[in-house]
């Protein structure tokens, strides 16, 4: 019995600490629930509790990066498209985040789902696709409201990829080629109007100087002159018939 006696209390010491003592992480923080009621939270380190009266619940106040599952979602202009995002995340209040929830981790998640399909659909398939910076802040503030009495707080909202059918892809590319194709014409056309204005202003330059004309045509001729073209194309300017041109009339005259 003297032997059986320390074996005893070292046993009972031993699963006393065991039951007493928690060693919590860096990024961990631990609810305190004393015969069912909240304490407070504690963490990180050492944390001495009362065996069978006291119960911990550890909550991590790590980065949390949650995959909203593809949602079907039919736009403000009824087009049928798949969408889904990334939620970045996080506990500020493990208290709130134990006590206000049962599961804050699948209470976020069917949040981000109904929330994903109800903003999706106010929206049209062309802010879906050029405006997804407004779509991720509004869905950031709108998850972020309803999350903060639960001790969370939502950091960022990215949509991931949006799925759209295979007939509004093809609309969408004929859509593309037909905007490049006007913007080619129009590029083409201004062009155009540009060479017009040059020439333009040209000939008013050389109806003011026509010494121009002459120089002009001479140095046409030098540059046909440098190509090895097997004809050669003499031009003749009209002013050199204007010499004839009065006697042609005393003689019909």
């Amino acid at each position: 019995m003297n032997l059986i006696t320390p074996v005893a209390i070292l046993v009972l010491v031993i699963f006393f600490l065991s039951a007493a003592i928690r060693i919590l992480n860096e990024y961990e923080r631990g609810v305190i629930f004393r015969l069912g009621r909240v304490i407070k939270a504690k963490g990180p380190g050492l944390i001495i509790l009362i065996p069978i009266i006291d119960k911990i619940v550890k909550v991590s106040l790590r980065l949390v990066a949650m995959d909203v599952d593809p949602q079907d979602v039919i736009t403000r202009d009824n087009v049928s498209v798949k969408v889904n995002a990334v939620i970045y995340f996080r506990v500020i209040d493990p208290t709130k985040a134990i006590v206000e929830v049962e599961n804050y981790t699948y209470a976020m998640s069917q949040l981000a789902q109904t929330t994903l399909r109800s903003v999706c659909g106010q929206a049209e398939l062309d802010e879906l696709l050029s405006e997804r910076e407004k779509i991720n802040s509004e869905l950031q503030e709108i998850l972020d409201t309803h999350t903060d009495p639960w001790g969370i707080k939502v950091a960022t909202v990215e949509l991931k990829h949006i799925d759209l059918p295979q007939e509004m892809q093809r609309a969408m590319a004929r859509q593309a080629e037909a905007e490049r194709e006007r913007r080619a014409k129009v590029i083409n056309a201004e062009g155009e109007y540009q060479a017009a204005s040059k020439l333009a202003e040209a000939s008013e330059i050389i109806e003011k100087h026509p010494t121009a004309l002459q120089l002009r045509y001479l140095q046409t001729m030098n540059e046909m002159a440098t190509e090895s073209n097997s004809t050669t194309i003499f031009p003749i300017p009209i002013e050199l018939f204007k010499l004839f041109l009065p006697q042609v009339d005393k003689e019909k005259a």
